[in-house]
């Protein structure tokens, strides 16, 4: 399992069970985004079928699993919602044809790098069209390999509906199909789903491997990978988000924004935050107060003489003259409010009201 950066534990659990020889039906691996579970599911898939089939099969079997190669592995999922569509309808039937070229063109992106996350306008969930697929690649027969799989990735995307279709599938598991879910958020998914399944958590990678997967898997320079890594909470997903908003521009404009409003200069503060806004509007508001909150976790982390693991390392000098100047201030209220206001990103509050909150809790700051 050499290809899965980190997750040392997980390889280990995984392990056991292949040379047990007791493949439990389904599987369950949750923890956050970004983290090598779709990457070990795909080797999990290879690794059970390696043990078992001589090795001129095995290369056959492997290659068609890293293509998602149906009847050896079928992989499930968000699709957006065709024109018309229906119950009744395939997945891609209601489907333009420049839909299905994205959505071939990400699939395409994933083979290739199994930690790239498959984004694709407007899907929101897993529909039921495609878990009704799955009586379908259950019903086929194949004797030229040991174990095929199902992998349903982001499955909290599921709807009950498509939950409930799932739940028949796995009450009566067929012999040698493995159902593999993966998930960042399982509260979302039923317990009598959680409770048929084998569960593995994946807990964050470190700095460190996630720079590893940003040099090996996106070709991102070494230093500027582990610049973003820091900022990660372990999560290639969260690295690529904070590269994709060009995360040098956004760190330093974010600490303009900051120096400005506790100065009191608030058309100035406005004006950065206006200039981060133009990038991607409220998506880089959010990622605008999550690295505030960063700043002020660093505050905290120097208050107590901690002495490594900060954020903001690379602007340390500059990070000390906000600390000598405001030595007093209270940070935890101020991270939770932060929080909130994180919150109201995702519900379509005006972001001049959002800007305003921002600038009411730093102005607090001052008054302190």
């Amino acid at each position: 399992m050499e290809n899965v950066t980190g997750q040392i534990s997980v390889k280990e659990q995984l392990q056991n069970l292949i040379n047990s020889g007791k493949i439990p039906h389904a599987l369950l691996f949750s923890g956050p985004s970004g983290v090598g579970k779709d990457c070990m599911a795909l080797v999990f898939a290879k690794q059970v079928n390696k043990k078992i089939l001589p090795a001129d099969k095995y290369e056959k079997i492997a290659k068609a699993i890293s293509c998602f190669n149906e009847p050896y592995l079928k992989l499930i999922f968000p699709l957006p919602r065709g024109k018309n569509e229906n119950e009744e309808s395939s997945p891609l039937e209601k489907l333009s044809a420049d839909e299905i070229q994205l959505i071939n063109e990400e699939v395409r992106k994933k083979t290739e790098n199994p930690y790239y996350k498959i984004s694709i306008p407007k899907a929101n969930n897993i529909k039921i069209n495609s878990i009704r697929e799955i009586k379908k690649f259950i019903s086929l027969n194949y004797d030229d390999v040991a174990y095929r799989f199902i992998i349903i990735t982001d499955a909290d995307l599921m709807n009950d509906t498509s939950q409930n279709a799932l739940l028949k599938s796995l009450e009566e598991p067929p012999e040698g199909v493995v159902f593999i879910l993966t998930t960042s958020n399982v509260v979302r998914l039923r317990e009598t789903i959680l409770s048929r399944c084998w569960r593995i958590n994946f807990p964050p990678l470190s700095n460190e491997e996630v720079a590893e997967v940003l040099v090996s898997r996106f070709n991102e320079d070494k230093n500027y990978a582990k610049s973003v890594s820091a900022f990660s909470n372990g999560s290639v997903t969260e690295a690529l988000e904070l590269i994709e908003h060009d995360f040098k521009q956004l760190l330093e404009k974010t600490i303009l924004f900051l120096r400005y409003s506790l100065g009191k200069k608030y058309h100035s503060a406005l004006k950065e935050i206006n200039a981060i806004n133009d990038i991607a509007g409220v998506h880089s508001l959010k990622l605008v107060i999550k690295l505030i909150i960063y700043w002020f976790n660093d505050f905290e982390k120097l208050r107590c003489s901690q002495k490594e693991d900060y954020y903001f390392t690379e602007y340390q000098e500059t990070f000390k003259r906000f600390y000598n100047r405001y030595p007093k201030i209270q940070t935890m209220q101020l991270i939770n409010n932060l929080e909130n206001i994180a919150v109201l990103t995702d519900q379509n509050v005006n972001l001049n009201t959002i800007i305003l909150n921002i600038l009411f809790e730093l102005s607090g700051i001052i008054k302190a």
